[in-house]
């Protein structure tokens, strides 16, 4: 019995961290139980908040480049789920959003990959989520961690933030765009692939 369709609608009204959150919750996340790929970003920011569409800013524009996806694919969810580190908008703080608040990954993120028997990749995007995931198996940096992205595949490819406060970094690993992204769209073509 698929599970899934119920525990995302018992997401979807979770309060656990009402009390924190700077705007009323709204839990974004997309899944179904054939999803191949797993895209675990940060947390929402204000404009996803706003939408209810996951990666609907310039970030995920960058992101959709670096997997040379369109938004068709990059939205059906019967390829791609799409469950961030925090599923609620965590606020602002003095360099940007605020990090992912943690009662999610407690509550949920062990039903949830339960639920999702078909994932065969999963792109932890930024330190949260590589923090997360890799646990003990990750670099010194986000920087190394992406670096030797091939050192977690088959299960997990690292990669940097897509974040426009992340053009900085873009330019000073320039070895990113000619190196890491490629290897990136041949595997993901290949998943996603009908």
């Amino acid at each position: 019995m698929n599970k899934l369709p119920l525990l995302l609608e018992q997401i979807r009204q979770c309060q656990h961290c009402a009390a924190h959150l700077p705007l009323k919750p709204n839990p974004i996340l997309r899944a179904q139980s054939q999803s191949r790929l797993l895209i675990v970003g940060q947390a929402p920011g204000i404009r996803v908040h706003q939408t209810g569409i996951p990666w609907n800013d310039p970030s995920g524009d960058r992101l959709r480049q670096w997997l040379n996806c369109d938004k068709k694919t990059f939205y059906d969810e019967s390829r791609i789920a799409i469950i961030p580190m925090g599923f609620c908008y965590p606020g602002t703080g003095p360099s940007g959003d605020l990090p992912p608040r943690k009662e999610c990954a407690r509550h949920w993120l062990t039903p949830l990959l339960a639920a999702l028997p078909h994932i065969q990749l999963t792109l932890l995007i930024g330190q949260y989520a590589q923090q997360h995931y890799l646990k003990d198996r990750r670099k010194k940096t986000l920087t190394d961690n992406v670096a030797f992205f091939s050192e977690y595949l088959p299960q997990y490819f690292p990669l940097p933030h897509p974040s426009p406060r992340n053009n900085i970094w873009l330019k000073r690993n320039p070895w990113f765009e000619k190196t890491v992204v490629p290897a990136l769209q041949t595997i993901c073509s290949k998943l996603l692939e009908n």
